[in-house]
């Protein structure tokens, strides 16, 4: 018997995303007629393993702010050192603007200690035990552009060890 082919194309099927829905603004343009309202939505996107993204969406609608705000989380996904699938590697202040996030990491069973803004990307990331703390700002879009600031400079052992080693191979070339 013949076998028939499948030439429809394969597509893997997504990883399971969650998202989170971190802050929605209604803005208000006053026009001849009245005023116009508009909606922009920060939605956080991670796979619960140690990658996470945030997208910001703009529309005359909420579910489509939301939409296109989940589109570009997923699009800008940034990859997260984990130390035993739960913590982060070590402590790191994120810096953005007037906002500082403090990361630190906590021993298991401590659980997410942080706001609402840092939580929702903590949890996305998949990071169990964190300890938080917000300074300088509390508006959400400048908290979440320093967390990622943090969670992007995070270092690996295989990171600064290969930054230790190229800076101990130049001093040995200029000290002869």
């Amino acid at each position: 018997m013949e076998e028939k082919l499948d030439k429809t194309p394969q597509v893997e099927p997504e990883l399971e995303m969650m998202d989170r829905l971190i802050s929605v603004n209604r803005v208000a343009k006053v026009i001849k007629g009245g005023r116009r309202f508009g909606f922009n939505a920060l939605v956080a996107v991670g796979d619960g393993r140690g990658r996470v993204g945030v997208g910001l969406g703009k529309a005359t609608e909420l579910p489509e702010a939301i939409r296109k705000a989940t589109e570009e989380a997923k699009k800008d996904m940034i990859e997260v050192p984990l130390v035993d699938g739960r913590t982060l590697t070590h402590d790191i202040i994120g810096e953005y603007g007037a906002g500082r996030v403090l990361l630190r990491p906590a021993s298991p069973g401590t659980g997410v200690i942080a706001g609402s803004t840092v939580r929702a990307i903590m949890e996305c990331a998949g990071i169990r035990d964190v300890l938080t703390k917000t300074q300088g700002t509390h508006n959400p879009h400048n908290v979440v552009k320093a967390t990622l600031a943090g969670l992007r400079d995070l270092g690996t052992i295989d990171r600064i060890s290969t930054a230790r080693r190229g800076m101990i191979q130049r001093r040995k070339r200029t000290d002869g």
